[in-house]
């Protein structure tokens, strides 16, 4: 009889594509959702081992702007692309391979919080693979549609510095 091992039992790993992406060698960008916050990491896996290069969390929005009232909205998909374009340009910077994507047991429903985060990797400048149809709309992107409005274009100079 075999037995499963725990963490798919869980519904927590995906085996079978964990073991892709360790063979592949290359880095990944994690990209993970809580009841609170998005989340990303630059992970770096050698032997089996993972390694965190780069950790952030969308708390790290409230250092750019990112309204204090607007707390609840760090898990909209206004954060997740501003996470995505935090990440990409934290990347370029240290001058770190580029890497590809890591959602584990995410959907990948388009226009969702995910491919926000896809369009904010992209936009920082690593090259992604995604269709521009799967992207939410601008206004979606720009929190058009929160209670507590975002002074996006500001975050975005100070993320981008453009």
């Amino acid at each position: 009889m075999k037995i499963d091992k725990r963490r798919r039992i869980e519904g927590k790993t995906n085996y079978l594509a964990r073991k892709k992406l360790l063979q592949s060698e290359a880095p990944r960008i994690v990209f993970r959702k809580t009841n609170k916050y998005v989340t990303a990491q630059y992970v770096v896996s050698k032997e089996a081992q993972d390694s965190v290069k780069i950790g952030l969390s969308s708390k790290e929005l409230l250092k750019y702007g990112w309204p204090k009232e607007s707390i609840g909205g760090l898990k909209s998909t206004t954060a997740a692309y501003f996470l995505g374009l935090l990440i990409g340009k934290r990347i370029i910077h240290e001058k770190l391979k580029h890497p590809i994507l890591d959602f584990g047991l995410i959907r990948a429903i388009h226009k969702n919080k995910l491919f926000a985060f896809i369009k904010g990797v992209k936009d920082s400048g690593i090259e992604v693979k995604c269709p521009e149809e799967a992207f939410p709309s601008e206004e979606r992107i720009k929190g058009e549609h929160l209670k507590n409005k975002i002074n996006f274009k500001e975050i975005k100079l100070k993320i981008t510095g453009k």
